[in-house]
Order: C-alpha cells, then structure tokens, then sequence
C-alpha cells in the first residue's frame, strides 16, 4: 500500500484573470515587488561597477533551481508544474541544492513536523547564501509568519507565475503573489492544467481536478491555503488526461482536498467527470482516485460502484473516518457520524470485489477520551484496513481546535501506539498468496530492489527489476506477502504487454502543450538580453576610456 512507495507589501488580490495575458506576454505588477537597493563603490575618481555589471548581467532563465516539495499529491502536481514552467523559460531544475542559484520550497500545513522541516530548509538555503521563493499551504495559510517575512511568496493559485517571482528574486527583490484566481467573481481551479510539467514520475500523471473543500474542519490548516471549493471545468480535466496519455503516461491520480466534493460549485458531479474520463483511458492503462470525504461521496455510492469496477479504474478509495466516536466527529465539525462512514465501506465491499478502502485516524484530538479512543481501535479491529495512516494531533495556528485543552503528549503518544500496534497486528493480505493476478508495473521500490506495481485493487506488488516491464501489464503468480506488499513472479510465456499508449517521455523531459511557444519565446528574450548588455557593457567601456583620456 502507499506506505512503501510514498512590513511586506499586503497579499495581491485578484491580479490574473484567463482573460488576462499570459504570464509570459505581460510584465510583473510593480506595486508586488519589493526591489532591494544596491550600494555602489566609488574608488578615487573611478567608480566601481561591479554590482552594477552582475546586476545588469543577468540573463533571464539561465540560473539553476532546487524545488523541494513537502505534502500532498495535490503538492506534488504543483511542483511539477512549477518545475516544468521554469525548465521550458530556460532554467535548469536541479537535484543538487547545493549548485542551485535558488531554491523553490513547496510546504506543507497540515502537520507541525512538515512545517518544522520547510523552515528548517529555509534556515539551511540563508546559511547557504541561496536565493529563495517560499510555495505551498505554509505561506498561504500564514503570509504573516515571521520567518517567511523579506522573501519571495508564490501563492497556491499562482503557480502560473513561477517564472515571473524567480526572475525577480534572482534579482534581489522580493515578491509576495498570494491571490485567488476568479473568472466572473467566482473562484476557480487554479492555474490552467494545460501549463508545462516536469513529471516526478513520466509513467504517471497527476491532476488535481480542484481545490479547497466545502468543509470547517477545526483542526485543519490545509482550509486556510486552500480556501473554499473550487472546480475545474470537465473538458479542462479530460484535455489534460488526453494530453499526458499522448505522452506516455500509463496511470493518471486524480487528487484533491475532497475528491468527492467536486463540482458543486459548477453544477457537475464526480460521477459525470468520471465516466467522461473512463471514455479516453487507453486499454491497459489505469486511473487512480484520491481521498474523498464521507458526507459528499453518500450521495453518490451506487455509481461510484460501478465506476471502481471498470477494468481501466483502480477498486481503490481513500475514505478518512480520523475518529470512530460521534462526539468526537461532532467536535472536528466533520459532517458525518460513524454510521455514515460505515454504510460507505460495507457498500463498496459489497459491490465492487476486493475493493480496498484506506483511511485515517487522528489520535489524540483535545476532545478525545478514553472510551472514544476505544471506540476508534474497535472499528480498526472490525474492519482490519489494509491501508491506515495512523496521525497524532498537532494543533495548528489558528485553527479552533489550537484552542481547546490538549491531552497530555505521553497520552497522546501512548494511544498512537495501541492503534499501531492493533494495525501491525493482523495481515490484510495472506488470503491472496498464490493468487494469479494482472499488475501494472511504474514505480522503483525504495530500497531499489525491486520494480513496484499495483493490481487492480491497487495493492502494490513488487516484482523483479527488468527494464521490459516498466510501464507495463504484467501476468504474476503472488509468491509471498507482507504487511504492506505481495510480491509476485511472471508467468511464464506471459509477455509483459504495454498499454496503448507511445513510449513515456524521458524523466526531468517538459510535458505541456505550450512548450514550443514558450521556448521559441525564451531564445528570443535570452538573445535580446544578452544583445542589450552586450550593448550595455561597450557603453561603459567608452566611458570609462573618455574619463581616461580626461
């Protein structure tokens, strides 16, 4: 399961509309940077100019960049559009932090430990000399956070204007972009899904069909970034989808704050996108579907059934219950009550054959007692989740739940462990030991051991590490299992077959429809820059020669 593979200047609002220009055909809004004064050196009766030069020096997409992402898929997709923008201008994306000019750092909110790591890094990039811009929950939720103040904040909606806050950055301003995108005064998406993308992994693609969620959860942060809920267009999710199977792609993840809340504010149903997505799916690829809330995917169960049995759609679905007592669910203003939350497993377990259902469960929560607790490890045991994340309560900064009496740490940290020592417990998956089962193969284990794929219930499979079945349907007979994983051996004369879809794009290659315009765009500017310089630089020089003669 994914457990193996897994002051400044006040905020700008509503700067970009689509009926704007793109943020490559327009220049950055001066009122949203904050230019840092150079001081110059004179000498004698020459002046120094060398400030100057290196100012004036700079070349537009020629410096390397660092992105480091913290959180979500929905984090994951945004970086690898943020990278892909950055490495279509020009700008090389780099793994190695310390040869990078600057560095993009994507947080996370949603616990305290992600934020403690993200501002690690920032202290760590300053102790380097790095120049920075901050992405992610973390400065969107909290643009007011002292250690984020003086540096360069890309809002989550405005990840379309990577470019623009890099190049400014890189030349000592600071720029803070943390405005929603609207398109008649109501809110939308985000950024456009067709922009360029460096795909962490060419053999998958991950598109975030919204954003925000129509919930007020009390202890949640992420509803601080994110906002409130926000569609994209069908037509905008299934062009994506057709775009990344046009390049190789073999599995799409469909990712969100709340999968199941989806267009609501457009008047659309996650059923209808799904079914217009389950249309365009190659035969032998797959798609994945993110976590959704219980309120929203109720009124929807008979269909979904059916959608998780399609044969190019994993029988998977990440359901988050974070409490089994009803008291404690009614704090967390969640929306549901325990039954609720089992009416959809035991629908979808009697409806779609092997169906895996993941979950989450928040320990600890400031309202949480014993005999709630207790209730919560009941459900765990009754149901026997193969998949389980397992959380402590952190009360983040400015949320209701920040405000209520916490339970003592040790408590807290003494109720994580009985949940996972009940989890470890038990195996989900021995019943399937020598089952024959069809995987698709996409990932490397971490230990780089083995190649990972997943079968239809989305369990993930390792197999033996040959270069013919990556990206591939594999024939496999499960030869041993483990708490998270099968491992499974090929068939024989089974050949490994390769979805209908062309060879994948190479890793850290630019996938995007705009790509070509906006390199073409790129070697223009790159070559004006380097003409007015060039120009720039013999203008001093006579200069200097006419002092000279002087």
């Amino acid at each position: 399961m994914p457990a193996l593979c897994e002051k400044t200047v006040d905020d700008i609002e509503d700067i970009v509309s689509q009926h704007d220009l793109g943020s490559y055909d327009r220049d950055i809004s001066r009122s949203e940077v904050l230019p840092r004064a150079r001081k110059s050196k004179v000498t004698k009766r020459h002046m120094s100019i060398e400030e100057n030069v290196e100012a004036d020096s700079y070349i537009p997409g020629t410096h390397k960049v660092y992105v480091k992402t913290w959180g979500c898929s929905h984090n994951n997709s945004d970086s690898e559009y943020m990278a892909g923008q950055l490495a279509a201008y020009g700008y090389k994306i780099t793994e190695e932090k310390e040869k990078a000019d600057l560095w993009l750092l994507n947080s996370c909110t949603v616990k305290s430990p992600a934020e403690d790591h993200f501002r690690n890094e920032i202290t760590r990039a300053r102790e380097l000399g790095k120049q920075l811009v901050l992405a992610g929950c973390v400065p969107q939720g909290q643009p007011k956070a002292d250690y984020i103040q003086g540096l360069s904040v890309l809002g989550v909606q405005q990840i379309d204007r990577v470019v623009e806050v890099v190049e400014e950055t890189l030349k000592g301003n600071s720029v803070r972009l943390l405005g929603q995108k609207k398109q008649e005064g109501k809110k939308t998406g985000g950024a456009s899904l067709s922009l360029p993308k460096i795909r962490r992994n060419p053999l998958i693609e991950i598109i975030a069909i919204n954003t925000g969620c129509l919930n007020q959860c009390t202890y949640c942060k992420t509803k601080h970034a994110r906002g409130d809920l926000g569609s994209y267009e069908p037509a905008a999710i299934v062009a994506r989808a057709i775009q990344s199977f046009e390049e190789g792609v073999v599995e799409i993840w469909l990712t969100s704050e709340d999968l199941g809340a989806y267009g609501h504010d457009i008047g659309v149903t996650l059923p209808e996108l799904l079914w217009q997505l389950v249309e365009v799916i190659p035969e032998g690829a797959m798609m994945r579907l993110g976590m959704t809330n219980p309120p929203y995917i109720l009124e929807h169960l008979e269909e979904m059934g059916k959608i998780l049995q399609h044969p190019r759609v994993y029988s998977f679905l990440h359901v988050p219950v974070q409490s089994a007592s009803d008291s404690v669910l009614m704090d967390m203003k969640r929306e549901y009550c325990l039954d609720d939350f089992k009416h959809v497993v035991d629908f979808l377990r009697s409806r779609v054959p092997n169906v895996t259902i993941a979950t989450d469960i928040i320990c600890g929560f400031p309202t949480e007692t014993e005999e709630d607790f207790v209730e919560t490890m009941e459900l765990v045991r009754e149901y026997k989740f193969p998949s389980l994340f397992i959380n402590q309560f952190f009360p983040r900064p400015g949320t209701p739940a920040a405000k209520m009496n916490r339970i003592h740490p040790q408590e807290v940290k003494k109720r994580t462990k009985r949940v996972s020592e009940l989890f470890q417990s038990y195996s989900p998956y021995e019943h399937k030991l020598g089952e024959k089962q069809t995987v698709l193969v996409t990932e490397t284990s971490h230990d780089n051991q083995f190649y990972v794929a997943h079968n239809k219930s989305y369990d993930q499979v390792l197999v033996r590490k040959d270069d013919n079945l990556m990206g591939k349907m594999v024939d496999v007979e499960i030869v041993e299992t483990g708490k998270h994983f099968l491992k499974g051996r090929q068939l024989k004369g089974k050949d490994a077959v390769r979805p209908a879809v062309p060879p994948p794009k190479k890793k850290g290659e630019v996938s995007g429809v705009e790509l070509a315009e906006q390199q073409a765009s790129h070697s223009v500017l790159m070559w004006v820059a380097v003409g007015a310089i060039a120009l720039g630089m013999a203008w001093r020089l006579c200069n200097i020669l006419l002092t000279w003669a002087q």
